[in-house]
């Protein structure tokens, strides 16, 4: 089993910067693939942004690019989002996610964080 546990969440002003980690533990071998997910009150879950640890990569949804920033590191198995110039509509719960398969993007994914909230206000 993999476990992740997502840290630095909060209450932000619109335009301000937040980064976001989420250390994985256990059987860090079949962490492979490392990505953020968000859900918004009364909407579904949505893809945010995923790397690749071993090969790098990154994708992103349309709504975050070039806003936000995904990178790893690896020696604290450790994936973070940086968010920059926060928006309203970024407002949600923040999950962090993982997979044992090497290929981006926002399905296959198997182990999940218990979710981080950020809130940003106008």
């Amino acid at each position: 089993q993999v476990q992740l546990v997502e840290s630095g969440g909060g209450l932000m002003q619109a335009g301000e910067s937040l980064r976001l980690s989420c250390a994985a533990s256990g059987r860090t071998g079949n962490v492979v693939t490392m990505g953020w997910f968000r859900q918004a009150p009364g909407k579904e879950r949505e893809f945010v942004a995923d790397t690749n640890r071993f090969i790098g990569g990154t994708n992103y949804a349309d709504s975050v690019k070039g806003r936000f920033t995904i990178f790893v590191d690896n020696t604290k198995n450790t994936v973070y989002l940086q968010m920059n110039s926060l928006k309203p509509e970024d407002t949600a719960v923040y999950y962090c996610t993982s997979k044992k398969a090497y290929a981006l993007g926002p399905t296959g994914y198997e182990f999940w964080g218990r979710g981080t909230q950020v809130t940003v206000s106008s």
